[in-house]
């Protein structure tokens, strides 16, 4: 990806994911706080959204993992394209939806709340149209099918590999 604009906030979330997937988990997780901290829930909308979709995947508690989102949706909602083309020409907010919807689905599953799970995987395969045909849409694709699987069985257990499962 070639970024258009330097973003020194964005440099700091990918720090601290990185430094989440090397296994400094507590480190990462206090420093993506501290970030949403600065950021503040009404700061830039593409931050938040960013921080708040990455911070969901290192909480392994539903709860948790649903507000932080529920937050990445709220955020992606009022994200305009024109910000997200100051970070990479070719980014759409209606991309973001599948992904966002996906997590939302499998908190929601995972609290046991399985109808509005399945509405969220409905919101996530409405918009699978807008995504790449390439590995990351695929895992996309995956991760609906897996998680519609487990809402069909009525299942709270953690999917292997999934967000959150670390």
């Amino acid at each position: 990806m070639t970024e258009t604009t330097a973003d020194p906030t964005l440099a700091r979330i990918t720090e601290a994911v990185g430094a989440f997937q090397a296994g400094n988990r507590t480190a990462a997780r206090r420093d993506m706080i501290d970030l949403w901290n600065e950021i503040r829930p009404d700061g830039d909308p593409f931050h938040r959204c960013v921080l708040a979709h990455h911070l969901a995947d290192m909480v392994t508690d539903a709860a948790e993992a649903l507000m932080w989102d529920t937050r990445a949706l709220d955020a992606a909602d009022v994200l305009s394209d024109a910000r997200l083309r100051t970070h990479h020409e070719s980014l759409q907010v209606a991309a973001f939806y599948p992904s966002l919807h996906l997590n939302l689905a499998d908190d929601l599953r995972r609290l046991g709340s399985f109808r509005p799970a399945a509405g969220h995987l409905d919101d996530a395969r409405r918009r699978v149209d807008l995504l790449a045909d390439d590995a990351y849409g695929a895992m996309l694709l995956e991760g609906i099918a897996r998680v519609a699987e487990a809402v069909e069985r009525r299942s709270t257990e953690p999917i292997p590999g999934a967000p959150g499962t670390a």
